[in-house]
């Protein structure tokens, strides 16, 4: 059958068209994302504003016309952090529904980093042993760790790199001291969760998905995107730590003209450079490998295991 995914995330709102059925592997047929950045329409008070909304409403209606167009018989349609954590996200919810027909199920962040792990663990198999798998999105930073398909741990922290740049790092090149304050809090954030993990042992293989990673790899000297998926890409804690710096010094002008980064991510990268430079190190993770699949792939499998054979 053809699945629609529709992830309404801190930064994007993407529809993600595949085909699909249990026991094959889901095939993409079709892309559509709109950058809306939906963190950064809160007001003061941490509401999402009349203005945020409006535009919510008119991507879902730009999303649903390019999912009938592609034939999706059954749309899976969600939302992450910056819904989540909006404080007025019930009236959100019921307003969406009531203009578009869609009833978006709000995911915790545990179930964001439960169903992150199902896709990297389905793309890397068992053979991967005892995985630890870090998402950084828009709105939070999810981690989780694990030998089945559902991880032992896992574990959603309030630091995304949107979130973080808007509410952190004012300036165009961010002051020094802004930096600093960003990776203290950050680092003290983490290191809260590391025992969590810890005791269960060292992981055989650690994997990061997003977009975040996903920059931060390719400017560490990874193959381009349209070299494939099945291309091996990693990042080394050594390489990412070279380039701190070198971020922190660039506008975002600057940023964007690197390779690999778009020029909606490029205010966000520093932030998010930071967030996956203190995950390695308090981690001890010296490499990890870029996972193609991420969140709306574990939504897609899930789906499918529920459907069974048949």
């Amino acid at each position: 059958m053809r699945l629609g995914v529709l992830d309404v995330g801190s930064n994007t709102v993407h529809l993600l068209v595949v085909d699909a059925h249990p026991g094959a592997r889901p095939l993409p047929a079709h892309s559509h994302k709109a950058e809306l950045r939906l963190a950064q329409l809160l007001d003061g008070g941490g509401a999402i504003d009349p203005e945020g909304v409006d535009k919510l409403i008119a991507v879902l209606h730009d999303a649903l016309q390019a999912a009938e167009d592609k034939g999706v018989e059954e749309l899976l349609p969600f939302a992450t952090s910056a819904v989540r954590e909006a404080t007025n996200a019930d009236d959100v919810l019921a307003r969406v529904q009531d203009e578009t027909g869609v009833a978006l199920q709000v995911l915790t962040g545990a179930e964001e980093a439960r169903l992150t792990f199902l896709a990297a663990r389905r793309w890397f198999g068992w053979s991967a042993g005892r995985l630890l798998v870090v998402d950084i999105g828009g709105g939070s930073l999810e981690i989780a760790y694990g030998i089945d398909e559902e991880p032992d741990t896992a574990v959603s922290l309030p630091l995304g790199a949107g979130r973080l740049t808007s509410g952190w790092l004012p300036g165009d090149p961010p002051s020094t001291d802004d930096i600093r304050a960003l990776r203290r809090h950050v680092r003290a954030e983490i290191a809260r969760t590391v025992g969590e993990f810890t005791r269960f042992g060292t992981p055989d293989h650690v994997v990061a998905t997003s977009k975040t990673f996903k920059q931060l790899a390719r400017i560490g000297g990874a193959a381009r995107s349209a070299e494939g998926l099945y291309v091996q890409r990693e990042l080394k804690r050594q390489t990412l730590e070279s380039w701190v710096p070198r971020l922190s010094a660039m506008t975002t002008d600057e940023r964007a003209e690197l390779p690999g980064v778009s020029e909606a991510r490029a205010g966000q990268l520093l932030a998010g450079a930071l967030v996956a430079e203190a995950a390695m190190d308090l981690f001890h993770v010296e490499t990890l490998e870029i996972c193609p699949w991420a969140l709306r792939e574990g939504v897609i499998l899930r789906r499918l295991d529920h459907m069974g054979p048949g």
